[in-house]
Parts: structure tokens; sequence; C-alpha cells
């Protein structure tokens, strides 16, 4: 297998092999630092970012390793999904999308070969049948009306509705398809316009020129091609050896595609589930609770179709259980392919960003949730 080194990071101000992370911690995060420190002790070429706000305030924002600066920007993967839900979760917010209507209401051609009984809630909670599509579609599609014709084409893999299944790139077309057919606005726009732009989030649906000098490859290694007609090749559904390939080609972070094209910092991740949760830098939340309680809703928990491992999901959003501790019940974001994580907490008041340059494991065992561990313990000890 061949890795594909990663450019190096523009400004870096960590030397290789420091064990010293740099950047803020307020003092009753000197454990969650401590740790951080730890992983940079622990192998040299560990590099990663690590940002929370707490009550709307930034609390902790480090960066450690030769890989990637304070200031890098790099691909989060499906952490991109956390994303485009926000932009959903204002669709539903403002009334215009109903959770529990068709499907077919909205999008008529979507119902063919027996889709048409499936609401809103379900396809975008992964129990739709179509996580792929089979053939693939070219890169510059996946973010683009013709993704979803092809998709709405498709014959479902199961019975829709009967089981779930994590759909890796298509539940973003499912998303982007939605916000087109309610608002003829794309969702990418939609998230510049309400999102990012308003609220000074570090993260982008669609990277501008003039952004890309921030960017950082992420190494990757290649991989044997699947088995187009096995479940993970459809699954993979894109004509690249691997998926954490994706985020490296300019066309995916140029189209922003909302399941796995988003490019950002630590920082730009728990800023924006800090501005949907509570509001930052004393300004008012973008989601009301009641919007929170509903997006966060668990709708499906158990042995996922696709993936064969144990997975739980809100409307889009990945909800916390054993094998994925990253929050508490409430707790409502997404972990990408890379092990990176963003998430908000309704009961401990923040928004959680972390990104390796590396990919990594992730999970419970993995770096980001025990660094997330460690920041709910010290939000615990400080509320006495």
């Amino acid at each position: 297998m061949t890795e594909h080194p990663a450019a190096p990071s523009p400004g870096s101000s960590a030397s290789p092999g420091s064990s010293a992370s740099i950047g803020h911690a307020a003092p009753e995060f000197a454990p969650v630092r401590e740790l951080f420190d730890t992983f940079l002790t622990e192998d040299p070429a560990y590099s990663a970012q690590l940002a929370v706000y707490r009550h709307g305030t930034r609390v902790l924002r480090l960066s450690g390793g030769p890989g990637l600066a304070t200031d890098s920007i790099t691909g989060t993967y499906s952490c991109s999904k956390g994303a485009g839900a926000l932009v959903i979760a204002l669709l539903v917010q403002d009334g215009l999308l109903d959770l529990d209507a068709p499907v077919v209401g909205y999008w008529p051609e979507f119902g063919a070969h027996g889709k048409d009984t499936l609401t809103v809630r379900q396809v975008l909670s992964h129990q739709a049948g179509v996580p792929g599509i089979r053939g693939g579609l070219p890169l510059a599609e996946f973010a683009t009306a013709e993704g979803g014709r092809r998709l709405a084409a498709e014959v479902p893999l199961w019975r829709p509705g009967t089981a779930f299944g994590y759909h890796a790139l298509t539940i973003g077309i499912l998303m982007e398809e939605l916000c087109r057919r309610l608002t003829g606005t794309s969702l990418q726009e939609l998230f510049d316009e309400r999102i990012r732009r308003p609220y000074g989030v570090d993260f982008f649906l669609g990277l501008p020129e003039d952004q890309e000098p921030r960017y950082v490859d992420v190494p990757y290694d290649e991989e044997p091609p699947a088995d187009p007609f096995s479940l993970d090749g459809i699954t993979s559904n894109a004509p690249v050896s691997t998926i954490m390939e994706l985020p490296n080609h300019r066309t995916i972070r140029a189209g922003g595609m909302s399941s796995a094209g988003g490019v950002g910092s630590a920082d730009g991740l728990a800023r924006l589930y800090a501005a949907a949760l509570t509001g930052v830098d004393g300004g008012p939340a973008f989601l009301t609770p009641a919007t929170v309680g509903v997006m966060a809703e668990e709708q499906v928990w158990g042995l996922d179709r696709c993936s064969a491992q144990s997975n739980a999901f809100a409307v889009v959003f990945m909800k916390p259980q054993p094998d994925r501790d990253f929050g508490s019940a409430f707790a409502f974001g997404h972990e990408g392919a890379n092990a990176a994580l963003g998430y908000a907490d309704p009961a401990y008041g923040i928004g959680f960003g972390y990104v390796p340059h590396r990919a990594e494991e992730g999970r419970t065992n993995g770096r980001a949730q025990r660094l997330s561990a460690a920041i709910r313990r010290a939000c615990a000890a400080a509320n006495g």
C-alpha cells in the first residue's frame, strides 16, 4: 500500500516530535491539556487540533504535532453530515420541512421502486435502503441535482424502513436534494448564508479558492478496490481508491458534498455546534431548544446493516451509545472516517471539535472520545 504524504502546514508553530501543545486552556480544563500532551509524547508523528466552547465562550483551543497548525484546515469526512444536518434543522424550525411527511411530497421522483412509503424522518436516519448508487457517481456530481436524479431512480437494497444501514455518501445527496426542492437554493449556500458567515465558523461546505493555502492534505493508504456489486462497493460509491482520498480533491472541497466534503478546523467544529446550541460570544443560539430536541431524538440503534457495527442515529446526527460514547445521552454530533469529531452536548452546554492530521482509531477507545470524556469530567468538577 502506498501512503500519500501530506503537504506541510503553513505557519506551523509546533516542531516535529514536540510533546507540548500550543494554545489556551481555561484552568479547569488543565487535565484535558495534560491528556492531549500525553498523546503528543507517546507518538511523535501525532498531530491534531482540539477546541471546546462552554456556554458560548471558548474555553479550550489546542494544537500540536508536526502536521497541523492552529490555523490549518483539513478534511473532516463525515463530520460534514453534522453541518448539513444543522441546515436541515433550520428548515424544520422554519416550518418548511415536516419530518413525518412522506418524502415524495417534496420529491415525487424519489418514490420509485417502493420508496414512496418512506418519511423524511426515516430517510434521514439511514433507513431508506439506498446507501449507494450502482455504477457510482463522478466526483463532480455528488452535490448536484444529477446526483439526486440518480439516487431517486435507485432500487433499494432492503425493504425501505425495515432496517437501517449507514448511507455514508448518499445521505448527503438526500439532504441536498431536499434543500433544493424546498428552497431553490443549495444546502451549501444555505450553510454559508445562515450559519458559517453570521457566526464566524471556520468550517466550509464548499471551500473558497482564497482559503486553499490553509488546506493540509490528509495522508492515506491506497486500498484494493472493493467488489463493485458488494454492499461495501455500492456504498463506497465514488471513483476513488479509498474514501480517505476524497477531501484531497479540489473538486470535492469546492463542491462541499455534505456527506464527506467538509473542510475546517477543530475550532470551526466546536463553534458550529456551540452556535447552534447556546450561541457564541453573547449572541443567541440559531436553534431553539424545541428544534434541538426534535433533531437530537434517537431514531434507530443496533447493528448497522452496512457496517455490521453498532450505531445509533438521530435525524442525521450520531447519538452516543456504548461503542461510541462521545457525550451524554442528550448529545448529538458526528464522527468522521479519520476520527475527527464534532458535537453539541446540552447536558454540559458545550460545543466540541477535534481534528487529527492522520486517520486514527475512532469510537469510544479513540483519542477524540477519550478527550471528550476528560472534558465532561472537567465540566462536572467545575460544577461542584
